[in-house]
């Protein structure tokens, strides 16, 4: 069988079954443990709605199904309603992570789109929460929670727990007390703000990055999730999407992620979580419940964590 240059290429895409679309770093709030440094002070970055459109319609071509638009803060970002629009069309799924503190009619009508979901960040009662976001934001969100159940939209909450040894019980039960179905646990993470000022490493990664997902920056840099954006494998406003998740850089940083785990070191899932060592075989998919991407806790891959 003859082997094409373009076959690597195409392959890895196929493989690809889930992207982030990191639209911006403007955020109205600034949570202390951000992974990305997003808040009042952020901005779009250089990524044009020209370079988004392309993405997207290189993600359909590619067979890439699903996208995640998030952030910062997602609806701040005044081409993200005609982006969403545009992936509809395409046929693709599209998943809003949003803060939920000013959701318009508009957004409202576009969350009520088939093939459109919703998720969000909750660290818990109002003065936590407030706390953690750095604005009374609480009475906001928790009312756009209760109205996006009314409206039926699907929606998913992460629950965010500082300390390493909190199960989040009490919180999701809440959340649950509220009509939701899909809350999860997840704890900070040491990326961004959280890392305090520390260098960014694979120990805390869950694993699975890169693995059938891949995350572009609002800058245009591609990584292998949205926690590992120092480990850039290039840049989609110079080379196609298809040909970077299929080259040679990409497959470095997903050996060294991988290497990182082999050695124990990439450990933080836990042994039982669907990305945790004892789980590597099991997929890691944004249409089942071992998702492993922003948001799904239960593979610690939450973007505001």
């Amino acid at each position: 069988m003859t082997v094409t240059a373009g076959a690597p290429v195409i392959e890895a895409a196929r493989k690809t079954g889930f992207v982030w679309l990191d639209l911006t770093r403007k955020c109205q709030l600034r949570c202390h443990h951000c992974h990305n440094h997003s808040g009042p002070d952020g901005t779009h970055g250089t990524m044009t709605t020209d370079d988004w459109t392309r993405v997207l319609d290189e993600c359909a071509a590619a067979g890439i199904p699903h996208v995640q638009f998030t952030g910062g803060e997602i609806t701040v970002h005044p081409d993200a309603p005609a982006l969403i629009e545009h992936a509809l069309t395409l046929g693709l799924k599209a998943e809003v992570y949003s803060n939920m503190v000013r959701l318009g009619a508009d957004w409202w009508t576009l969350l009520r789109r088939q093939g459109v979901s919703l998720a969000t960040s909750y660290y818990g009662g109002e003065g936590r929460h407030n706390a953690v976001t750095g604005r009374p934001s609480h009475a906001r969100t928790r009312a756009n929670i209760v109205r996006a159940v009314e409206y039926g939209i699907p929606l998913r909450v992460s629950v965010i727990v500082a300390d390493p040894s909190g199960t989040g019980d009490a919180v999701k039960r809440d959340l649950q007390a509220l009509g939701l179905r899909d809350v999860r646990v997840d704890h900070v993470r040491p990326f961004g703000r959280a890392a305090d000022g520390a260098k960014p490493c694979t120990d805390g990664l869950c694993g699975r990055c890169g693995d059938g997902r891949a995350s572009i920056s609002p800058y245009g840099q591609v990584s292998p999730c949205v926690f590992s954006t120092w480990m850039g494998v290039g840049n989609v406003q110079d080379t196609p999407l298809t040909a970077i998740l299929g080259g040679p850089e990409t497959a470095e940083a997903n050996a060294t992620i991988r290497q990182g785990r082999s050695l124990g070191v990439s450990s933080s899932c836990g042994p039982n979580s669907p990305c945790g060592p004892d789980n590597q075989d099991k997929p890691c998919s944004p249409d089942t419940d071992d998702e492993c991407s922003p948001g799904t806790p239960r593979s610690e891959c939450t973007p505001r964590n």
